[in-house]
This record gives C-alpha cells, sequence and structure tokens, in this order.
C-alpha cells in the first residue's frame, strides 16, 4: 500500500489523535492514503467513525505491540 504520509499519535489520550488525524488529512489530496499510529483503545472505535462521517475510507486496521494502525483513504 502506498502510503502519502505517517502519522505519530502515540501515548496521546482522547481526542487528541482524532485532532492530529483530521490536520494531517486536510494536507493530503483526494485518494492519498494516511497512516496513523496510536495506542489510545477509544481510537479505534473513533477514528472509524471519523472516517466514515468525514467521507473518507478506511482501508485496514491492525494491531502490532498495543500500537493501532490505521490506513484513511482522504475522500
Amino acid at each position: 500500500m502506498d502510503v502519502n504520509k505517517i502519522l505519530d499519535a502515540k501515548g496521546l489520550a482522547c481526542p487528541m489523535p482524532i485532532v492530529k488525524t483530521k490536520k494531517a488529512i486536510n494536507e493530503l489530496e483526494t485518494g492519498q492514503i494516511l497512516e496513523v499510529h496510536a495506542t489510545d483503545k477509544g481510537a479505534k472505535s473513533d477514528l472509524t467513525a471519523w472516517a466514515k462521517s468525514g467521507g473518507h475510507e478506511l482501508l485496514k486496521d491492525t494491531e502490532e505491540n498495543d500500537v493501532l494502525k490505521f490506513w484513511i483513504k482522504k475522500g
């Protein structure tokens, strides 16, 4: 997967991962992909809902060593 930007939101508590994700995705062109790394367990439901409501597509999410990773395609 071609990622255009990686956002490190590890160690941040809600709502900061969403705030930082919103800022980062605004810097991308439509169709580009943002990879987000977070450690806040609430980020999974928050980012899923945020992507959907914002017209973006959550392509994939995984968890490795307590780090949640998300790939969001800008809508």
